[in-house]
């Protein structure tokens, strides 16, 4: 038997791996209590997304409701597999900023210590498992906003020959910058599963991910940037946006992109290695323009409750490079754009967030 172990498996890269990974002959064990629910409501809630993932496979698809920070029941988990374990996906977290200055210690504790937990256990109980870290760009901190930005009409900009206007690559300082919260937990996570390649020699890797996204998001307001935009502009809800002028950048990756990065790691695994992971240049908007596109796609009018202050720690720009994972993984390819995902989760949800007349 070979075992994948997912994670945060009911969340979108989480749900999005097991069908990954079982269609690729894996049996898949997932892990997930649906914490999203504790941080985010109803509308944050993973429990559809697990119920269709063990209807829609069966017997490939094994489901453990236990929480990261029970260490007992992690290794209950893990010694039930051992060996037969061929891959960790690990991408539970607590994944915003505004709800991880609510609670610190939950937030540390789920994602620094949670991941602690996931990575000791594998050390314990299948060494030769790659280990695969969905991290974020928010370990750079405030850090891209101190890049020389010129303000465009529906964006913000670097100029063309500025070192980083094809992406931030990996080696951007995470040090003497604001994280929030949220980030600093995250940078915690990240530094220990680059400590536990080279220190145990374990095949692990960061991938510090800009927005990913896709139809399989539990699109809530303070995590899921695209797909709450379009269900907001589905639904009619007023969207809340939040200063820069909505001309904030973003870059996009789509799960099913995201997925093929991690299966082409998983077939030619490295020791500690860093990734910054998100659509680049091929795929990025910023609030403006993906309420134009939305709006276009739908058919209806966004509407839009203007903030002034910004979130604290938000990103004014930013745009990932993915040269270096490129350079290693020639054959991957990323296969999205905004307009692409915006559509699809619209085709997605249009049955749940269209109002029927």
């Amino acid at each position: 038997m070979s075992v994948a172990l997912v994670t945060g498996s009911g969340g979108l890269i989480g749900s999005e791996a097991v069908r990954h990974f079982a269609g690729l002959g894996l049996d898949v064990v997932g892990i997930d209590n649906d914490m999203r629910r504790y941080f985010f409501g109803e509308d944050g809630s993973t429990s559809w997304s697990l119920e269709r993932l063990s209807r829609d496979l069966g017997t490939a698809y094994t489901h453990f409701a236990v929480d990261i920070r029970d260490r007992d029941g992690l290794e209950q988990v893990f010694k039930k597999y051992g060996s037969d374990i061929a891959v960790v996906i690990h991408s539970a977290a607590q994944p915003s900023h505004d709800w991880a200055a609510k609670e610190p210690y939950t937030d540390f504790d789920v994602n620094a210590g949670g991941t602690l937990n996931i990575l000791e256990n594998t050390r314990r109980h299948a060494i030769e498992a790659p280990f695969i870290h969905c991290s974020t760009n928010k370990v750079y901190g405030d850090r891209p906003n101190s890049l020389p930005l010129i303000e465009l009409e529906t964006r913000y900009e670097l100029p063309e020959d500025h070192r980083w206007y094809q992406g931030i690559t990996e080696d951007m300082s995470i040090d003497n910058s604001l994280h929030s919260v949220f980030g600093a937990s995250k940078v915690a996570a990240d530094v220990m599963v680059q400590e536990y390649g080279r220190y145990f020699d374990m095949k692990t890797a960061c991938f510090r991910g800009g927005t990913l996204t896709g139809p399989a998001h539990s699109a809530a307001e303070l995590h899921g940037f695209l797909a709450y935009l379009m269900r907001c502009v589905m639904e009619g809800r007023t969207y809340n946006l939040f200063g820069y002028k909505g001309k904030m950048v973003r870059d996009a990756i789509h799960s099913r992109d995201v997925l093929t990065a991690f299966e082409a790691f998983f077939r030619a695994p490295r020791s500690a290695e860093v990734y910054n992971l998100g659509g680049g240049r091929h795929s990025n908007t910023s609030h403006i323009e993906a309420f134009r596109i939305a709006e276009e796609i739908t058919g209806r009018e966004a509407q839009i409750n203007y903030v002034e202050q910004n979130r604290t720690g938000d990103h004014q720009w930013y745009v990932s490079s993915m040269a270096r994972f490129e350079q290693q993984y020639p054959e991957w390819e990323i296969t999205y754009d905004v307009p692409m995902i915006l559509r699809e989760i619209y085709e997605a949800n249009v049955d749940k967030w269209v109002p029927q007349a």
